[in-house]
């Protein structure tokens, strides 16, 4: 179903996607469309779309906290050396999505990430340099124009893949290129689609 942004009692106009959950509301204004160049961020940001799958966004933003402190801050670090018993404790934490799969793919994706960091060219570098460095803009008016993946997203996702990352299909790699900014897909009339390639993105605090 397509459609168009709403006007939000604040008076500013937003994609329909958030609706009036506050929580979404806050992550639509502030994070998502904005580019993001942090290589653990980004390799945060991709674990999730993964757990993602299959459920909604919203879905894993309430439950983000908790993943946080669950996956270590998500330091790729630590994740890669996880043993049988930590998979037996997360599988056991009902603040997660308690999926193997999806948390063996996790592990395994770590150690893909810290390859490239090691031997390079980086995250975040192998990343945007499909983007040529910088976002692309696109200019939809309903949400029925914006797609559920590309042909970059394609490519992303088998240069991913090749590289020994899991739960990254073209269509979940799409929706972590919009949610970091790689593409801003903040519809036209969206108040943020002028201003969130503007934005610098704050260093968040770790979890304790």
């Amino acid at each position: 179903m397509s459609r168009a942004p709403r006007l939000h009692p604040d008076g500013k106009t937003r994609c329909p996607w958030p609706g009036e959950d506050p929580l979404y509301v806050a992550y639509h204004d502030t994070e998502w469309g904005v580019p993001e160049y942090d290589d653990r961020a980004l390799y945060e940001k991709l674990i999730l779309d993964g757990f993602q799958a299959g459920l909604s966004w919203i879905t894993i933003l309430r439950k983000r906290d908790n993943f946080r402190k669950a996956f270590d801050d998500f330091q790729p670090e630590k994740i890669a050396r996880y043993n049988a018993k930590k998979v037996h404790a997360l599988m056991n934490d009902a603040g997660i999505v308690r999926n193997r799969a999806k948390i063996d793919g996790a592990i395994l994706s770590a150690k893909s990430y810290l390859d490239i960091m090691e031997k390079g060219p980086g995250f975040s570098k192998l990343l945007w340099d499909f983007m040529g460095g910088k976002p692309k803009v696109n200019h939809f008016k309903t949400t029925g124009s914006v797609p559920a993946s590309t042909p970059l997203s394609v490519q992303i996702s088998k240069e991913l893949s090749a590289r020994g990352f899991k739960f990254v299909g073209p269509t979940i790699v799409y929706a972590f290129m919009q949610a970091t900014g790689m593409v801003n897909d903040h519809l036209v009339d969206c108040h943020c689609h002028a201003t969130c390639g503007k934005t610098q993105r704050k260093p968040r605090l770790k979890a304790k």
